[in-house]
């Protein structure tokens, strides 16, 4: 568990959530478990809804999308410097079953990190640990511009 009262020890990308979620993040109950910046690896847990279903109810499968891209985000922001972002250039999504409303947690990973670019791969998995989706990404090092 993350200690929340000692935000100076964490990557600046994780100050920063602690400092304030980002909507989207915040949209899908958004929960830092665990980070390790010298792994490259984050963990999260999130909370979805009725708010978060398909028309089948389910939950929508852009709804996973966006959890394994918020946490490609994370993971993949472990590795930068304060003032830098890692938009993602592409990511491959793998539905495998199903998701209810309920907490899910996400685990990332960094698998390269290049000067320019980073590699990352994401499970996510139901309380139960069911396997619900994976993940594979390409995320670009950027200069954040002001403005």
């Amino acid at each position: 568990m993350l200690d929340r009262d000692n935000p100076g020890q964490y990557p600046p990308n994780v100050q920063a959530i602690l400092k304030r979620v980002a909507p989207a993040s915040g949209f899908v109950g958004q929960e830092l478990l665990a980070v390790d910046a010298e792994a490259g690896t984050a963990e999260i847990a999130y909370t979805l809804d009725e708010r978060h279903l398909n028309r089948y109810g389910a939950i929508h499968g852009g709804v996973t999308a966006l959890l394994m891209d918020d946490i490609f985000s994370v993971a993949s922001g472990l590795t930068i410097a304060w003032g830098q972002i890692v938009p993602t250039l592409e990511m491959k999504v793998s539905y495998l079953a199903g998701a209810k409303p309920g907490r899910v947690i996400a685990k990332a990973r960094v698998v390269k990190r290049g000067r320019q670019v980073i590699f990352v791969e994401a499970s996510l998995t139901d309380a139960e640990g069911r396997l619900l989706a994976t993940a594979t990404a390409t995320m670009m090092v950027a200069e954040m511009k002001r403005g």
